[in-house]
């Protein structure tokens, strides 16, 4: 092949593929629809083959695309990897760090950390994305994913980063309206305002009790998929939640929320999940180093609540 494709092309190649689209690839690279689509063009013409699939709304990969794109991934990563062995990128973090976690855990937690972090490390730049469901972190790209509970697939890394617990809390006025359940089975014929969760099913509850796991359908009126309106729904009056102590300290500290069923809670401790080993990506090192200290430092206190 005398007119071998260019690493930038392969690399436009695969934002285009992550977006589906040239005008969402153009934007995020500040340059115009036609120029990504020129290059695409040039690079398809290197390959002799047709890549994607081209509509008014979106594109997709043809049966070669995908093929392409598995290499491309090898090739782009292998580059990478070869540039941080020769400089030092192995020690200081540098470049494009894209993380995905939870939508109010993101807001609420890790937002915050990253804008400290970004300002020890100016050669680093963060993509953070917020999510109502599980990710494939490698094949959407991720290079960090932060869970909370769950399990992870058994190629990724896994890297505690802090202690956490969902436990079962209502309004004082929900609990005297309605009366404190007294065994778990209770919450059958109580109000539960349901979540779903990325790591859990949608209305069923698996909590450790005093002697094992039990498990505990609910229902209620109230239902939704963002976990600051449940949270909102529970201090106004409306059920009984199953939340993270992250999320609840603050509210049971201060009365505004009760503990339901203190001998029982679901087990959510707050993980990195990453493709690379620590010691291959120093942006991704640094990151989960910096977050396992500071939310480290935050939950510390929740040990009493468990207890």
């Amino acid at each position: 092949m005398n007119n071998m494709p260019l690493l930038d092309d392969l690399r436009l190649f695969c934002l285009v593929v992550r977006n589906r689209s040239f005008v969402a690839s153009a934007m995020e690279l500040g340059v115009s629809p036609a120029y990504v689509s020129k290059r695409i063009a040039v690079l398809e013409d290197a390959l002799k083959v047709r890549l994607l699939h081209r509509t008014t709304r979106r594109v997709s990969m043809t049966e070669d695309g995908e093929t392409v794109y598995r290499w491309t991934q090898r090739i782009v990563e292998e580059v990478e990897q070869m540039a941080e062995a020769v400089t030092m990128a192995k020690t200081t973090p540098r470049g494009l760090l894209r993380i995905s976690t939870s939508a109010g855990f993101g807001r609420k937690r890790i937002a915050p950390a990253l804008s400290e972090l970004v300002l020890r490390y100016p050669d680093l730049r963060i993509q953070l994305e917020l999510l109502a469901r599980p990710v494939d972190l490698i094949g959407e790209g991720f290079d960090l994913d932060i869970r909370i509970g769950g399990d992870s697939e058994p190629n990724l890394m896994v890297k505690k980063i802090a202690d956490n617990a969902r436990v079962l809390c209502a309004a004082p006025a929900y609990l005297e309206r309605r009366g404190r359940p007294q065994r778990l089975s209770d919450l059958e014929r109580h109000e539960c305002i349901v979540i779903r969760e990325r790591d859990q099913s949608f209305g069923v509850w698996r909590l450790r009790g005093p002697d094992r796991v039990e498990t505990v359908r609910v229902a209620g009126g109230l239902s939704c998929n963002n976990g600051e309106i449940v949270h909102q729904w529970a201090v106004d009056g409306h059920g009984i939640v199953l939340r993270s102590l992250w999320d609840v300290a603050a509210d049971l500290q201060a009365g505004r929320l009760v503990r339901v069923l203190p001998g029982y809670h679901q087990q959510a401790d707050i993980c990195a999940v990453y493709p690379l080993r620590l010691t291959e990506s120093a942006k991704v090192r640094v990151c989960v180093e910096f977050l396992k200290s500071r939310l480290g430092n935050e939950v510390g206190s929740y040990d009493e609540m468990t207890s």
